[in-house]
């Protein structure tokens, strides 16, 4: 592991998906970044926004950000990797649901992941 891509002291920079949340989107899942705490959201949700900082940043190595999950990724390797404990908080706040944030999240979001999970297979 290259420990210079982590940063145990960053602070997460929200507790939901930093640019979901400037676009008034939606995520299903958060992902944490080990270099700079940004906060983005997983490859199921419709915008990626995790895997687009690593592809903006080349910051490699994210911790999920949902409560109960420790496990890391490296986009590099694309594949699991032991990592440090993280600055808290650790994960998104338990009252946040997932899908997220409250009140953005379309009543047919499973309709909505699987046209998108379709027009990708065409």
């Amino acid at each position: 592991m290259d420990t210079e891509q982590i940063d145990t002291s960053a602070k997460p920079w929200a507790s939901g998906c930093t640019d979901c949340d400037a676009l008034g989107g939606w995520w299903v899942h958060l992902r944490r970044c080990a270099a700079c705490g940004h906060i983005g959201c997983c490859d199921d949700s419709l915008a990626r926004h995790a895997t687009a900082h690593w592809q903006e940043t080349g910051h490699r190595y994210i911790q999920s950000f949902e409560p109960g999950e420790d496990w890391w990724w490296d986009y590099q390797e694309q594949a699991m990797v032991e990592g440090p404990e993280l600055a808290p908080p650790t994960s998104r706040p338990e009252s946040q649901p997932s899908p997220g944030p409250e009140g953005r999240v379309p009543g047919d979001w499973r309709r909505v992941l699987l046209a998108r999970a379709r027009d990708e297979r065409a």
